[in-house]
């Protein structure tokens, strides 16, 4: 074999294991992530068989549920060096190991402090999972294919919320409540095979130390913040100590503010919203997950105080939101090739907030179809916005930078759906506070204020969107202009 069949053999073999890293990676992504989200779901609906089994009271068990998501909060900002330093392949890994191990120590935790102290170890886990499996995505598909990519990321965040109260209402109904955890293994060991055959192993030989002071200060403050919403929306502590908290919160976020501007590499580089469709998509995302964010509070509120449903019933009648978000995998590219990122997210915010507000017309006696079908257009409008906005992100974003993009909007994410939740229990706290909440005559008319206020604040997020212009994210989307439509748009 001379040498130029040798390259041409390489330059083979080479384009082989893109095109497997390419089929199959995004499944591997799917597969972390829909545990990752499951996981995030299906305890709450557990927690009284929980504390009857560990002999305890159920707001006992409140550590249960926030440690989860203080973990998230804290670890989230230094996924991006992680995989830079050591490698998505080994930080993946990682990430999916620690899960699966925090999720075996929960299944055998013997009372509530080890319990916590392995929802922590999980959440260490689950917050590698999506900022380094969004990397990954990047750093392999040309932006030319990022968006289908993406779609794969959009449905396990989708589906996981909807199908956790559903399967834990099941599981704790026939079988032992420690099978919640015990469930995350074999999707865990089908993560860490497809790991070994799929993941490519991208990493920054220049990668700069860790700022362990800007990690200490962000990471309390964030934690911090992240307590103060948990408590805030369940109401179990004085507003003044909540306030207190949250001053403190703000003030330690202020700090790294001013920290991040005088070091070179930060724990969180703020200059990435420098980058207008990056800071568009990240800002805008924040505003209009927090409408998105409460449904899931609101919904089983309406469903089951409202309409009298029980906890099965009313996962499933939110079941259809699944459907629509594989339904949108298969649309979302066409639309956005056709009517382009600016249209797109100015229209589909206006309709799921216009979406949001037609559950106000859902009372007792209201057409099982209609739910059904409102729930359906819920989870469709909701996956054309992740989708959008995710892609977005990424549009003008340079590899290099991908990383730190990554870490930065995925903070921005899992706490922009915390304000969600505070926000929409703050709504139906002040809504439901003087009523009867065993009278659904009472209970639906309070609940349907609510749903029309976090409606309303999803259209007013649609004004983000108009700073785009009218060919921004295009190198995403794939999107081919005529001359004529150029002209229009321009014109506009």
């Amino acid at each position: 074999m001379n040498d130029a069949d040798a390259t041409t053999l390489i330059a083979s073999s080479e384009a082989e294991v893109l095109a497997r890293t390419k089929r199959y990676m995004p499944w591997l992504v799917a597969v972390a992530l829909f545990m990752e989200n499951l996981d995030a779901t299906i305890v709450n609906t557990a927690v009284p068989t929980m504390a009857l089994s560990l002999h305890v009271a159920p707001l006992s068990l409140k550590g249960v549920l926030t440690s989860y998501t203080l973990s998230l909060a804290v670890f989230i900002p230094i996924s991006g060096w992680m995989a830079d330093r050591f490698g998505t392949r080994q930080v993946f890994k990682l990430a999916i190991a620690l899960f699966m191990l925090g999720s075996l120590l929960c299944g055998i935790a013997p009372n509530v402090p080890i319990l916590v102290a392995s929802r922590i170890l999980q959440g260490m886990g689950g917050a590698m999972m999506t900022p380094v499996g969004r990397l990954a995505l990047v750093r392999t598909f040309p932006r030319s294919e990022l968006l289908t990519a993406m779609n794969y990321v959009i449905i396990p965040a989708l589906i996981g919320p909807l199908l956790g109260p559903f399967v834990g209402g099941l599981i704790v109904h026939w079988l032992h409540w420690r099978v919640i955890f015990f469930l995350n293994l074999p999707f865990g060991l089908a993560g860490l095979w497809l790991v070994r055959r799929y993941m490519p192993d991208f990493r920054d030989e220049d990668a700069p130390p860790l700022d362990r002071l800007g990690f200490l200060l962000f990471g309390t403050g964030i934690a911090l913040l992240s307590y103060v919403l948990e408590v805030f929306g369940a109401h179990t502590m004085q507003l003044t100590d909540i306030g207190f908290m949250l001053a403190g919160a703000i003030v330690l976020l202020a700090v790294y503010g001013w920290h991040a501007q005088q070091i070179a590499a930060p724990v969180l580089s703020l200059g990435m919203f420098r980058i207008r469709t990056f800071f568009i998509s990240v800002a805008g995302g924040f505003f209009t997950r927090l409408g998105i964010g409460g449904m899931p509070f609101l919904l089983p509120l309406l469903y089951q105080l409202g309409l009298g449903y029980p906890a099965w019933q009313a996962g499933l009648v939110m079941m259809p939101q699944a459907a629509a978000a594989i339904t949108m995998k298969v649309c979302s590219k066409w639309i956005l090739a056709r009517f382009g990122h600016r249209l797109v997210l100015i229209a589909n915010t206006v309709l799921l907030g216009g979406n949001i507000m037609l559950f106000t017309q859902i009372g007792p006696g209201s057409p099982i179809a209609a739910i059904l079908a409102l729930s359906f257009s819920q989870g469709f409008f909701a996956s054309l916005q992740f989708t959008s906005m995710n892609t977005l992100t990424f549009a003008d974003v340079a590899d290099r930078d991908a990383s730190k993009a990554s870490s930065l909007s995925s903070t921005s994410m899992q706490m922009s759906l915390s304000f969600g939740v505070a926000t929409a229990s703050l709504l139906a706290g002040w809504f439901l506070g003087n009523v009867d909440q065993h009278d659904p005559a009472q209970t639906v008319p309070a609940l349907h204020k609510a749903f029309l206020a976090m409606g309303a604040f999803t259209i007013l997020s649609s004004f983000m969107f108009w700073r785009l212009t009218a060919t921004d994210g295009d190198n995403v989307s794939n999107r081919r202009r005529t001359p004529e439509s150029a002209e229009a748009e321009a014109e506009a």
